[in-house]
């Protein structure tokens, strides 16, 4: 293959977007990061601008292509923020702005599925049952609170896939992405009619389904202006951002697992075969690699940390706060953090969960705290771990990828509560780097997504667990798993 073609990956993130030049060989030649506003019109809820996305998308492109000929750009792939409800007019005008995927005002649309229509028949229809951050309950809100606005959509999409139909004028969405809207037989790979029913929602206002490699189309000539890029530049359907970043870290192979610790926190395991976990407490989605995954969720991961040190410590020196912190703390705190900042889904799925110190006292200390909420969400992942491995899915390792990933302490932390090897990849960029993978894949540099994670995935360090840390960490768990149930009625009395 020729090293003379160029990739951009995209990752479309909650807060911020992040632009990745790649060249054939996988090397990353520059990046650029462009943030935008998040709006909070009440508690709990959660909306963006889609024009807030391309401006950023627009701005960091520029300054990414900075020293590059554009027309070595071969192709475009792009990894976003799942769940987020998009609603185009007939004109293709954006009728209000997107309700992202941590806004928490369906609780009542999430009773209705679940409950009246009834998580089997839910299940049945999509392999899922229904989530507050999921895109169909937020279309059945939006039918009950604003009508009006309903009765205008002409279309309806995903964050990414607004980026994708700005550049190339096609609404279009990948499967993965898809997978958790609930309106697709995820199974079947097409929309479930008994969904769209139920949400009012015709098959017509839904966008084409594509593999993420395959490629939607080249970009329109007013989006080559606005990108400075030449019209033939191949854009292929891309993916949610967990399943992008499971194909930057290589996850793509049958029971590999990839832990992000971003903004929120998944472990998600990748699956030739489709299957649904008993308990609907995972997510069972399409993978980008044309099979299937199961993913826990967990709503606050980073974003815990961040929370903590930004707004409790009035730091920004997150490396600092963790500087005292000792081999010996670790499995031994007596302070304990339930990270259920925004709710929580998997695997309790409970929108009225707090965030929640547990076993503070005079003696504690500053970094008790900051060890606290690292464990904390350590802990949270582990409850979804444990689904997985009732499931019997072998999982003997695990990639790490997410901002959090970088802290050499919370790498410790999560080898040691899940007692696997935690392994870092070379590139840590996830969503975008995925992005630009599945970019390659389109375009016919590689034939396969594995082949192209064969070629490209390389790992530079693996964390082992320790054995005594982690009989230490098995008894602090058991303790973690008793918090939550004895508040669980407490928190709904708390609103």
């Amino acid at each position: 293959m020729s090293d003379s073609k160029l990739y951009i990956g995209v990752d479309l993130g909650t807060s911020a977007v992040k632009l990745l030049l790649v060249d054939g060989k996988g090397q990353i030649l520059g990046s650029e990061s462009r943030e935008y506003p998040l709006i909070f019109p009440q508690p709990g809820w959660c909306e963006q601008e889609p024009a807030e996305w391309w401006r950023a998308c627009t701005e960091g492109i520029h300054a990414l292509l900075a020293g590059y000929d554009p027309s070595r750009v071969a192709g475009i792939g792009c990894g976003g923020q799942m769940h987020g409800l998009v609603v185009l007019d007939d004109k293709d005008q954006v009728i209000r702005p997107a309700i992202l995927w941590n806004d928490g005002r369906t609780e009542k649309e999430v009773a209705y599925l679940n409950e009246e229509i009834g998580k089997k028949k839910i299940s049945e229809y999509t392999a899922n049952i229904a989530f507050a951050g999921f895109t169909a309950p937020k279309l059945l809100w939006m039918r009950k609170n604003e009508p009006e606005n309903f009765a205008r959509i002409s279309k309806i999409m995903l964050p990414k896939d607004y980026i994708n139909y700005r550049l190339t004028g096609i609404h279009c969405c990948d499967y993965s992405d898809a997978s958790g809207i609930l309106l697709l037989d995820v199974q079947h790979k097409r929309w479930s009619r008994e969904m769209l029913d139920i949400c009012g929602v015709r098959e017509s206002q839904l966008p084409r389904l594509y593999e993420s490699y395959e490629v939607v189309g080249n970009l329109t000539p007013e989006a080559a202006n606005a990108w400075g890029l030449p019209e033939n530049v191949k854009v292929v359907a891309g993916a949610g951002d967990n399943a992008a970043a499971a194909v930057g870290t290589g996850t793509v192979k049958d029971g590999s697992c990839n832990i992000s610790l971003g903004t929120s926190g998944t472990i998600f395991i990748a699956s030739d075969k489709f299957g649904v976990d008993p308990y609907n407490a995972l997510h069972s989605f399409a993978h980008a690699n044309g099979h299937y995954h199961l993913m826990g969720v967990v709503l606050s991961a980073a974003s815990c940390n961040k929370w903590l040190c930004d707004e409790i410590l009035k730091t920004k020196d997150y490396a600092g706060e963790q500087q005292d912190i000792t081999r010996d703390d670790l499995g031994r705190n007596p302070v304990f953090f339930l990270p259920y900042l925004m709710g929580e889904r998997s695997p309790i799925n409970d929108v009225n969960a707090r965030g929640t110190f547990v076993g503070l006292s005079m003696d504690t200390r500053r970094q008790d705290v900051v060890l606290s909420v690292l464990e904390g969400v350590a802990f949270a992942m582990r409850d979804s771990y444990e689904i997985a491995k009732a499931l019997n899915i072998p999982i003997k390792s695990s990639k790490l990828c997410g901002g959090g990933g970088k802290s050499p302490l919370w790498r410790q932390i999560m080898a040691n509560v899940l007692g696997l090897p935690i392994e870092i990849p070379v590139a840590e960029e996830g969503p975008g780097y995925g992005g630009a993978m599945l970019a390659m894949v389109g375009c016919g540099a590689y034939p396969t997504v594995e082949a192209c994670a064969d070629e490209l995935v390389k790992v530079k360090d693996i964390i082992q667990p320790d054995p005594e840390i982690t009989a230490r960490y098995e008894k602090q768990y058991a303790k973690f798993r008793l918090i939550y149930p004895a508040l669980k009625d407490v928190y709904p009395k708390l609103r």
